[in-house]
């Protein structure tokens, strides 16, 4: 007989395992490259010391000449608060009743929460590492009339969402997605509405995201420092004004090998211009089918270096990184938030339900970001 009990237990003993191994292997070809750690957690931050380089601390001098004078001052420290991200699935009294003399019937229901619980964890991670930590998603560029409103980047994934606007802290939620003509539709339950060149962004979501390459590439600071005055925070960023050219990618990697002790080893992209630099570089690129290398991703390869199309990457966008540069601190892996009892599925408060929370609490940081690159397109 199923109780909830043996739901609960379920969950812990069996479901969680599954669950890890979905969102440790299968979010994105980003994702699956970079390093995950707790070594760096230090309580709620997570705390690092990376080395500012230089080679001002090894010289030759002559048999008796003065040894390389001590530089201090060579690391740079960075602190940042672990980001808390949840997802809950919630199960109705009535439905765990029904099931109760099926065991069949109960695992079904659980592997669809699970599903669902699952694909929005890896769909959301995937998010946030392009994100700039605030749950930006597009920038309204027109009323269309009505609440249709023409977006610079409209996305399947927006439709549910509920969302605000930089100038107001009104939540509408996103019914419907266009993409093809870039255009969403809001509700109009309070009577707002977004005015053009406002910026949407994910309710609540506000410095409580993840710092991903956004945040690396745009804006003044990144954890801390000024970009203008440490260069060493600033990366590689060009704007191609016209159409891409062969030349802009080539010179993108070998100016970023040069500079830096580095190498770029993933080229980030959208599906749109993913095509686009397949047809550049027709005459020197591979397609290659990395099934053994990263989780099944497939690419084209320019210069030796694979370039993965992510549906989260805006569309002007190439990001040229080196993922060794970048990690994932987190202070464990997903778990389930328990009560002092170490029970996983509570009641709904004043609900005939029961929910159970998926928890981790991490923050990627990049040890390296002049190191990394970024190309605009304003012709795309």
């Amino acid at each position: 007989m199923i109780t909830i009990t043996s739901a609960d237990a379920a969950l812990k003993d069996y479901y969680l395992d599954a669950i890890n191994a979905q969102l440790n292997g299968e979010v994105s070809p980003f994702f699956n490259a970079i390093a995950k750690t707790s070594e760096n957690v230090f309580g709620k931050d997570v705390k690092f010391a990376v080395a500012k380089g230089g080679m001002d601390g090894v010289v030759a001098v002559a048999e008796d000449g003065d040894l390389p004078y001590p530089r201090s001052n060579r690391y740079y420290g960075i602190t940042m608060p672990l980001k808390n991200i949840y997802g809950t699935i919630e199960i109705s009294d009535k439905a765990i009743r029904a099931s109760e003399n099926s065991a069949g019937a109960f695992v079904n229901l659980l592997n669809a929460e699970m599903e669902g619980l699952v694909a929005g964890a890896k769909a959301n991670f995937a998010r946030m590492l392009y994100g700039d930590g605030n749950g930006l998603i597009c920038t309204i560029k027109n009323n269309e009339g009505g609440n249709v409103y023409k977006v610079d980047s409209a996305k399947s994934y927006f439709k549910g969402l509920r969302v605000i606007s930089n100038s107001s802290n009104n939540p509408m939620t996103i019914v419907d997605v266009d993409t093809e003509n870039n255009t969403i539709t809001l509700n109009s339950e309070n009577g707002y509405s977004f005015g053009v060149n406002e910026t949407i962004r994910i309710e609540g979501s506000e410095g409580n995201e993840l710092t991903g390459l956004a945040a690396i590439f745009d804006g003044e600071n990144l954890y801390g420092y000024d970009k203008q005055t440490e260069s060493f925070f600033r990366p590689c960023k060009r704007s191609c004004q016209s159409d891409l050219t062969e030349d802009d990618i080539v010179d993108m990697i070998d100016n970023l090998e040069e500079l830096s002790d580095g190498k770029i080893n993933m080229i980030l992209c959208s599906f749109k211009t993913r095509k686009k630099l397949a047809s550049l570089m027709s005459n020197s690129r591979r397609i290659v089918n990395t099934a053994e290398i990263n989780a099944g991703y497939s690419s084209v390869i320019i210069n030796d270096v694979p370039v993965y199309a992510d549906r989260f990457c805006p569309e002007d966008r190439i990001y040229f990184v080196n993922t060794d540069d970048f990690v994932l601190n987190q202070l464990c892996d997903w778990s389930w938030l328990e009560d002092e009892g170490g029970r996983v599925l509570k009641q709904v408060a004043c609900k005939a339900a029961y929910s159970a929370t998926l928890v981790k609490y991490a923050e990627l940081v990049c040890k390296k970001p002049y190191a990394q690159g970024l190309i605009i397109l304003n012709n795309i």
